[in-house]
Formats: C-alpha cells, structure tokens, sequence
C-alpha cells in the first residue's frame, strides 16, 4: 500500500508555509519510475520553492482520467490512451506533458517458443491481457502487417499475465519494458520481443500530465510554476537515476527495491527522459497526431455512447505546452 507523500503539517507552520497554493495530482497506476519526476520534485523541495503544496494522490479503481474530469484533482498523470480516450468522447481536458520520449510498451513472449519468430506466428496464438481495446488494434495491425491472419484468442489476466506468460499457460502478452520487462530479467526470464513501431504502429511517447482546460484558463501562473517544477524535477531524476531511485523506495512501499534501482538504469540507458537537445517532457506534435490518428483509424476511440469517433482532421488543441519556457 502506498503511503502518502506529505506530512502532517505541525500546529505552528512558518509563514512561507501558509502562503503555498495547495495542488493535488492523481497517478494512473501504483506509484512507480514513471512517476519519479512528481517524487523527486517534492522531495527535493522544487514544490515548496514554487510556493506550492503538492499532494500526490494515491491510486484507487477510478482511472485518473475520470478523477481529473470530474474535477476532483487539479492535475493527473495519465496513459496515452487513457488521455486521448477520455479527449475523444468530450472530456474538458488538455495535455501539458509527455513523460516517456520513446515508446517503451512490447510484445513479449518466451524464447524457448520455436513457434515464435515473428508477428505473423502469433496467428492462433493465445494472449494474456488487460481489457483494452488498444491491444486488439495494436496486435492485429503487427500480425497484419506481418503478413499474418489478425485471428488470436485472449484470456484477460491483468497483471497476472506475466506469470501466466513465464509459466508457458499463454504465447504471448504486452509489457512495460522498463518495469515488467526490467523485473522479469532480474527474474531470470529468457524471454523475446517484438517493437510496435516495426510493425505499422506509430511510435509515441507516453506518460502525460494534462489538466482542465478550465484549470489552465484561470489558474495559468500555477500551472506553469507547478508544471516547471515537475519539470525540474524529471531532469533531476534523468541527471541522478540512482539517487533518484532511492527517493522514489524511500517514498512508498516497494518491497522490491533492486526493481526500483534497474528500472532506473533502463530509463536512463534508453534515453527515455531526455531525448538529445529536446526539453524533458517536451510534446511532439506529429507523433501526437499519428498516434491519435491510429487511434481513431483502429476504432479504438469511441464517443460517450460507444459510437466510434471519425478522425477530427486536427488534434493540435489537444495539447497546450505554453508553460515550457525552453
């Protein structure tokens, strides 16, 4: 269970204190590397320098996304799929932040399976998943794309499909490479993969922060002061990843702390945060709308009575990076 990451406030607080603007983000999962920016931000007293009271929510069984629509946070981070779901049926919402410069989702299935060397094997495969409709659009444009039958069966397992996986009971699944994928090497797991961009889908980065755009409209000093501090808080993460790693055990409860330390290592190996000269965090238009595009092509993307949605045209709204001042 993840502890929260304030501390009671003490029955006399300095001045400097009671001037802070309270802020409250909501995770999309479990408190993890990817969210290591929001931990060291706070830690390292980027927040407070700011003049802001930052509480990171924990994660509960309503998706961010929903919480941050809802009106019941100021900010939340959110999937890529989870923010352009929600955008595409009318929530008020808008991206301020891109996490993850590089795509770091795979598919992932044993070594050992002979039957396996590419997507078009899959055909007929069995795939242990997690219920979205992003899996079935993703995997059948890689088999098609292959050459493959888009024809496979699924068992929906959750995070229960990694054992299921090592265990031989499913072919193949999806996978964080830099957690799952990290902890199923310091596992000992031989296991192969296959990159999504290879295969006709369009490479993305992941891991958004976005907020209401009644939120930006009327609190826009706090959202950049809130959003540079994450920001500085990221690039510390990418410049220290061990040191940044303890901060992030020594804030929740992870009882695996060597996945902690090697998912560091693999983010900052893979240049995840930092891509060359590109601000950390920075947005990419055309890989945004590519993605999107997909999205809505796949039938992926569906309005608030399950209809599917027709490409816009343009998606460039969807985002606002006016904070940046780099």
């Amino acid at each position: 269970m993840i502890r929260p990451l304030i501390f009671a406030a003490t029955l006399i607080a300095p001045l400097s204190a009671l001037a802070e603007t309270p802020v409250t983000i909501a995770l999309d999962w479990t408190l993890n590397t990817n969210h290591i920016g929001l931990v060291v931000a706070q830690d390292r007293g980027f927040y407070e320098d700011a003049g802001l009271d930052v509480e990171i929510l924990p994660y509960s069984d309503t998706s961010s996304s929903a919480l941050l629509a809802a009106g019941a946070t100021d900010f939340a981070y959110l999937t890529s799929l989870g923010f352009m779901s929600a955008k595409a049926a009318d929530a008020d919402l808008v991206a301020l932040w891109a996490t993850m410069q590089h795509e770091n989702g795979r598919l992932v299935y044993n070594s050992d399976n002979t039957e396996i060397t590419r997507p078009a094997d899959l055909s007929g495969k069995t795939y242990a998943g997690f219920g979205s409709a992003w899996e079935a659009a993703l995997i059948g444009t890689m088999i098609e794309n292959d050459g493959g039958e888009p024809v496979w069966d699924t068992v929906t397992l959750g995070t229960g499909a990694y054992e299921a996986l090592a265990s031989g009971a499913v072919d193949f699944t999806l996978e964080v490479a830099t957690w799952e994928g990290v902890n199923g090497e310091l596992l000992g797991r031989k296991q192969s993969s296959f990159t999504y961009a290879d295969y006709g889908i369009p490479d993305q980065q992941n891991g958004y922060i976005g907020t209401r755009s009644e939120v930006l409209a009327e609190h826009p000093d706090m959202v950049r002061d809130f959003m540079l501090a994450t920001q500085k808080g990221y690039e510390w993460a990418a410049d220290h990843p061990r040191a940044a790693a303890q901060i992030l055990i020594q804030s929740g409860d992870f009882p695996n702390q060597a996945l902690v330390h090697a998912s560091m290592v693999a983010i900052a190996a893979g240049g995840y945060l930092r891509d060359g000269d590109t601000p950390v965090g920075k947005i990419d238009g055309e890989r945004f709308a590519n993605m999107a595009h997909f999205l809505f092509d796949s039938g992926v993307l569906k309005d608030s009575d399950g209809d599917v949605l027709t490409w816009p045209g343009d998606v460039s709204d969807w985002y606002d990076q006016s904070w940046m001042t780099n």
